[in-house]
């Protein structure tokens, strides 16, 4: 597309540059976390055959999601629990740590979240059933963190990796270990997962009335692949939908759009000018959002003819969710993915946003 202010072509080239940049060294960190992780998780799954050693397969590790340079996400998949139905809307079920019962509800359950049953599992392993994880019937995702954190824990030691590898403390119910890696370190969120590749939520109400994009073959396809229950939380499973994220990306631009482009461009700004540092408010994960929620809005092929156009569209979208301090997920619309964000510093991105969006200077090769 024409426009007056492409700027210089040095410019263009820097900024190409430094997109390629980052793709080389999250690629070289990923491949470092990625064997450390796979002797770790070996090491758990030889201790106890519920966990699943994770593979090496690169930067395209269905069980990796990269959400800052420094920022992993490896989900660690549950073995022996096969045949999942959804369950029937029962009462309120929270806990001591000791699994005494509590009389009254701690905190209604989000959207994202559930509880889980080991009966709604035509087949299951018998330590499934144990009462390290079972309470009443009920698999307890704060009873699985434990078990697994001190798999963790013992894994490290065996592996003789202390001095790579570290279990950070806080406030997070996840597991969540720091990696010395040959750049610098990175912080890897471990969650324990199950993987329900046969069904797809209720909850989810995707895809929309009236809407245009993916179209209905792709749709199939998405919903096809399924969705996962991460033990994150004390009570509640949580829902994710990373494979039907994963092959939306995929096929982003197969009508010879500029799509992904924008998206890495705008990620790349994230991480440089507007939201840098190594533990940002914004992630890979929200711009993934943002992104899916505008191929919505601008669904043709001809939305996304020229880069200038689309780019700004995604920036705008940006900018709008990070003032309002509302994201909707993409396939869950009444969670808002910003809830518990820093209002501080979500508008101190919404300014930066702004500015940038009242001069929009953006390197175009």
């Amino acid at each position: 597309c024409s426009v007056s202010w492409l700027g210089d072509l040095s410019l263009s080239l820097l900024f190409k540059l430094s997109v390629d940049q980052r793709h080389q060294v999250v690629s070289k960190i990923v491949d470092e976390v990625q064997k450390i992780i796979q002797q770790l998780t070996t090491e758990i799954s030889n201790k106890d055959c519920r966990f699943q050693a994770i593979s090496n397969s690169g930067i395209h590790n269905e069980n990796l999601k990269v959400l800052t340079s420094s920022q992993f996400l490896f989900t660690i998949p549950l073995l022996g629990l096969s045949g999942y139905k959804e369950g029937q809307v029962r009462h309120w079920r929270y806990y001591t740590a000791h699994g005494a019962k509590l009389l009254s509800p701690v905190r209604d359950p989000e959207e994202l979240q559930q509880w889980l049953e080991v009966e709604q599992f035509s087949k299951s392993l018998q330590q499934w059933h144990d009462k390290d994880v079972n309470i009443e019937g009920d698999l307890v995702p704060a009873k699985v963190l434990a078990v697994f954190r001190e798999l963790v824990e013992k894994s490290i030691v065996s592996c003789n990796l202390m001095d790579k590898v570290s279990i950070l403390e806080g406030f997070s119910s996840v597991v969540r270990v720091a990696i010395e890696t040959a750049s610098f370190q990175v912080e890897v969120e471990l969650a324990p997962t199950i993987e329900i590749p046969t069904c797809w939520p209720r909850k989810s109400k995707w895809p929309r009335c009236f809407r245009h994009w993916p179209c209905q073959e792709k749709v199939q396809c998405v919903k096809s692949f399924g969705f996962d229950l991460l033990a994150s939380s004390n009570y509640h499973w949580h829902l994710s939908f990373s494979r039907a994220e994963r092959i939306l990306m995929e096929g982003l631009d197969e009508d010879g759009g500029c799509r992904m482009k924008c998206f890495r461009v705008v990620r790349q700004m994230k991480e440089d000018i507007w939201c840098a540092g190594s533990k940002p408010i914004l992630t890979s994960f929200h711009l993934q959002m943002v992104l899916f929620w505008t191929c919505e809005k601008y669904p043709h092929s001809k939305d996304w003819c020229c880069f200038y156009t689309g780019f700004l569209r995604i920036v705008r979208k940006l900018h709008k969710c990070v003032s309002q301090h509302f994201l909707k997920h993409f396939f869950i619309q009444g969670t808002n993915l910003l809830k518990y964000a820093n209002t501080n510093d979500l508008d101190t991105v919404a300014g930066k946003l702004a500015v940038f969006l009242e001069n929009p200077m953006i390197p175009l090769d």
